[in-house]
């Protein structure tokens, strides 16, 4: 009977194992196929072989490493980022509608990176747009906005009732307050300023050089790790805050510490790419229903699903009405509105 019972949990753990594997091997193979789609096509296997290093033209090798490799990259991190900061406020706020985008923490980052380089002069206008000259200030700029509305959707949960109700409502307020701040603020600029921070709102992967990926790529990998080690306690929390008490979760604190860290991903993220909706409220849904509730498989499956999504959005964005390119955040717009509604309309709690 035990025996049973153990080779069924070897066989359910396998099946979450496969479709994680699977997703990954997606990423890597869109990767690859994606470095060579572009005005200058490059054949799949040039591109093999310029990543290997063996160098088949100096065009291909700027093409490759100057321009395609990091904003692929980008897209992947940026995914993987923004998905498990989803996965993350979906469970300690209980709150299946929860993500940066949804209750209002894009907004408020990008409030704060809009006063960084409008106010403090943190960003130079380029030819395509705001080049980012200081992005520690930025960066913080835009984490104090994002802690901010991260606090008063903490307060209100307590005083209200930690309901799915509350938090949005609060989300969407503050979101609407912070859009409307960030307009006051190009109302002043001068006409240079105001086509810059217009064009950076834009959510683009295509910005990003190496210096920022690298950063972006520390930020996410060590709040990925952080929460990571607490995925017990989320799976506690996911029961009840009672009976995550009783199991000894201190609950206030892990929910005060996974928030802030996921403003953190969720600042440096929009500081640097502008505000990319949707990707953390739908992966999460996306890899419960492949891989289930449980946090060990769930963390990691959704940032594969964030990888994924977020590359994939941005390839098609890439070539879509080419010889431009198209940010991707419309293109994520675009698929995660009707998936949006859906979730509301489905009146379920998706766990």
């Amino acid at each position: 009977m035990q025996g049973d019972i153990a080779d069924q949990y070897k066989e359910h753990t396998g099946r979450k194992a496969t479709y994680i594997t699977a997703g990954l091997a997606l990423v890597i193979g869109i990767a690859v196929i994606a470095i060579g789609i572009g005005t200058v096509p490059i054949p799949v296997t040039d591109v093999v072989s310029t990543l290997a290093g063996h160098s088949v033209s100096t065009t291909f090798d700027s093409i490759v490493w100057n321009i395609r490799l990091p904003q692929i990259l980008t897209a992947i991190v940026a995914g993987a980022g923004l998905a498990i900061t989803g996965v993350v406020m979906q469970s300690i706020l209980r709150n299946p509608l929860g993500s940066p985008f949804t209750l209002g923490i894009s907004n408020a980052a990008a409030f704060g990176a809009a006063v960084a380089i409008i106010l403090l002069s943190t960003g130079n206008t380029t030819k395509t747009g705001i080049n980012i000259n200081n992005p520690y200030i930025t960066t913080i700029a835009a984490f104090l906005s994002a802690m901010l509305v991260t606090f008063v959707i903490l307060m209100f949960a307590r005083i209200r009732g930690n309901t799915s109700e509350t938090m949005i409502l609060v989300g969407v307020a503050l979101g609407s307050l912070f859009s409307a701040g960030t307009m006051f603020l190009q109302y002043f600029a001068d006409e240079t300023q105001l086509a810059g921070i217009v064009f950076w709102t834009f959510g683009d992967t295509a910005r990003a050089s190496w210096s920022e990926l690298g950063l972006v790529t520390a930020v996410v990998i060590v709040a990925s790790i952080y929460f990571t080690l607490n995925r017990w306690k989320y799976n506690a929390i996911d029961a009840g805050d009672d009976t995550a008490k009783g199991l000894g979760v201190d609950v206030d604190k892990v929910r005060l510490r996974g928030m802030m860290c996921a403003s953190l991903v969720t600042a440096t993220t929009v500081a640097f790419l502008g505000i990319i909706g949707f990707v953390g409220l739908i992966c999460p849904h996306m890899a419960r229903r492949l891989i289930g509730d449980d946090h060990r498989f769930l963390l990691i499956g959704s940032i594969v699903a964030g990888s994924l999504l977020l590359l994939t959005a941005d390839t098609v964005a890439r070539v879509i009405i080419q010889p431009y390119q198209l940010p991707v955040a419309v293109l994520t717009s675009f698929l995660g509105a009707p998936a949006f509604i859906y979730l509301i309309l489905n009146g379920r709690r998706m766990r």
